[in-house]
């Protein structure tokens, strides 16, 4: 981080935090010296605010940009573009290795001018997640996990050896190897630190951690107060090499969260309520930041749920500003006490801690005690299904889109049963967007329990997988002894990483391939993710249903659409007597009472002492311990990018 030269705001500051001093850049300072009004801005413009009086130079950040964020107050709205930058980068594996391939060819280059390649890295942090490529080819088994794995590094051996040299060359660049988790999970749970401290001649600075990330999901990390959004691969190069994000200054929509969400609801159903209000409202191309008397009964996870979802509601982030809650969940994933010193003395400073009085472009309200059981589907997350109306609707939607009014029936060749239209084929619990949030997967796993007590089982014909997007996840479960509940049920775990949620749900059985295809089958799937277009989870697959981790293992024991899990027993007892969704629908109480006791700070500080590390498979990989990358010339995949012959 190099400052600009100008600070025409005077807002240069130095503020002692537990006993040591650092630089800031103070928006206080700078209302008095000229830019009146500024705190009644929205907190996520406050962010974009000191990061241009932090970076002006007159070249690419002016004094009339700084002027014009002032200026938003009067119409809530501004035509100005900005140069922004942030602090650091998110990369996946996807649409992270050509940007790695692009440095190593930009050291090539240097190299052959006679010139230090060891000159060419990114100026800013950057972390590499690989998450995106396992796949369920196996599962329901005790051992799927370490088969996928296996498989994951048999097909991707290649782009895995160059990411790891590039581990070793690159300086301000580290990788989190396969096998550990999902980017915007482990970003929540350990890259993040809400406020960044960087040295600049030799004094320490601090100020917003912000980023951009190649991947629209990177929004979830607003629900910790950390400003950032997914970005093309052109524009993460320009981050990586300290070049400014040209953007306009956005519209701030407040949205008012008030009273607490009734018991037998989660986090699920209050996102998918959002999702639907702020379709409706339009909300592309803004910012949405929350705010009101209800944020104190959303924990941190509840926010990163809604957070995660901004791209299905349309905006460019969904920001929530710094509480006490922000701090309690940076000391409950074990951050050092330092550093959420740091942020609660910075926030309150900057007036960057939550307030009343902030201005918006508009507002939304929603009273999360009228939040019901939700699910979404069949093709858009936006398309909101009550739990209560979800076997009448997947009714007509079914004829809608087949023009059909009898189901289809196809025996499985090998087996007692058949399948039909509806019938539930896939139920994954995946995707950061839930599996961050302990209470829908402590949820999860007692419905599991109890529906393995009263013997009920999933049906035969549906895939299940468990792909959570961190390692804590499952020590959890098995503190709690819940993951054998699980095992029973067969969401065995899978793989840590993206899976269903991408399309990597892996094939089906072929014997029910065959049965879809032979009578044309109407068939679903349910996934704890975030986006259920037709075709992306599965070939297969027409209609995808979004919904709760509890609500992916109850359809699992339902087995088909039309199952009506108000009115329809999930099974008998071995006294003959029904069993109901009710009967198994764990209390808010019990779920808190078993995350005391299963989840501890220590979860956190163990898995990721040694996020570097890997598996064994990442450990065996050898590379050359060189600045300069030796092509293959005969890749198919990894190519020496053309831009300097």
């Amino acid at each position: 981080m190099k400052p600009g030269n100008q600070n025409s705001y005077k807002s240069l500051k130095s503020i002692s935090i537990d006993g040591k001093n650092y630089k800031y850049y103070s928006l206080s300072e700078a209302e008095k010296n000229g830019l009146e009004g500024i705190a009644k801005l929205p907190k996520s413009l406050k962010v974009l605010l000191e990061n241009l009086l932090r970076y002006e130079d007159d070249l690419s950040v002016t004094k009339s940009q700084i002027d014009a964020i002032k200026l938003w107050l009067k119409d809530k709205k501004s035509s100005t573009e900005i140069a922004y930058r942030p602090a650091r980068v998110l990369l996946q594996d996807y649409t992270g290795i050509p940007a790695v391939a692009d440095l190593a060819a930009m050291r090539e280059a240097v190299k052959e001018k006679n010139k230090d390649p060891n000159t060419i890295n990114p100026l800013s942090a950057v972390d590499l997640v690989i998450d995106h490529s396992v796949q369920v080819d196996k599962s329901a088994n005790s051992d799927s996990f370490e088969k996928n794995v296996d498989i994951e590094f048999q097909r991707n051996g290649e782009r895995y050896s160059f990411l790891k040299w590039g581990q070793q060359a690159f300086n301000n660049f580290r990788i989190v190897p396969p096998g550990t988790g999902i980017c915007h999970q482990v970003n929540l749970e350990y890259l993040s630190k809400v406020v960044w401290s960087e040295k600049f001649n030799n004094e320490d600075y601090l100020f917003p951690d912000t980023l951009v990330g190649t991947d629209s999901h990177t929004t979830m990390v607003n629900g910790l107060s950390v400003l950032g959004w997914g970005v093309g691969g052109i524009e993460a190069e320009a981050g990586m090499l300290g070049q400014p994000i040209s953007m306009l200054i956005p519209e701030v929509i407040g949205f008012e969260v008030k009273n607490k969400m009734p018991e037998g609801t989660t986090a699920t159903d209050l996102v998918l309520t959002v999702v639907k209000m702020l379709r409706d409202k339009g909300v592309v191309g803004k910012f949405v930041e929350f705010y009101g008397e209800g944020l104190k009964n959303l924990t941190l996870a509840d926010r990163a749920t809604i957070a995660n979802m901004a791209p299905e509601y349309g905006a460019t982030c969904g920001f929530f500003p710094i509480d006490d809650e922000t701090l309690k969940y940076l000391r409950f994933s074990g951050r050092e006490e330092s550093t959420v010193k740091i942020v609660e003395a910075y926030a309150k400073e900057q007036g960057l801690w939550v307030s009343d009085g902030i201005e918006f472009t508009d507002t939304i309200s929603l009273d999360m005690s009228t939040v019901v059981p939700t699910i979404s589907g069949p093709k858009r997350p936006q398309d909101k299904v009550l739990l209560t109306d979800a076997s009448s609707e997947f009714k007509k939607v079914f004829k809608e889109a087949t023009k059909r009014t009898k189901q289809n029936i196809s025996k499985v060749e090998n087996t007692d049963y058949d399948i039909k239209d509806g019938s539930i084929l896939i139920a994954a619990i995946t995707s950061c967007t839930n599996t961050s949030n302990p209470n829908v997967l402590i949820g999860a796993g007692l419905l599991a329990k109890k529906a393995v007590e009263l013997g009920l089982q999933t049906k035969p014909w549906v895939k299940t997988s468990l792909a959570p997007g961190s390692q804590v996840v499952t020590d959890y479960l098995e503190k709690a002894g819940l993951n054998v509940f699980l095992d029973k049920l067969g969401f065995n775990l899978v793989g840590y990483g993206c899976t269903t949620c991408i399309g990597n749900s892996g094939p089906l059985p072929e014997n029910i391939t065959d049965a879809i295809q032979k009578e044309n089958i109407y068939a679903v799937s349910v996934l704890s993710g975030n986006r259920n277009f037709e075709g992306r989870i599965s070939p297969h697959i027409k209609a995808n249903y979004l919904a709760s981790p509890p609500l992916v293992v109850a359809y699992a024991l339902a087995g088909h659409m039309e199952f009506d899990l108000y009115k329809d027993p999930l099974g008998q007892n071995k006294n003959g007597k029904d069993i109901f969704l009710k009967d198994i629908w764990p209390s808010n109480k019990e779920i808190e009472d078993t995350l005391r006791d299963a989840l501890n700070a220590d979860m956190f500080i163990k898995r990721y002492s040694n996020i570097s590390e890997g598996p064994k498979q990442w450990q065996e990989i050898k590379t050359e311990n060189t600045s300069i990358y030796n092509w293959d010339e005969s890749s198919t995949y990894v190519k020496k990018p053309p831009f300097f012959d």
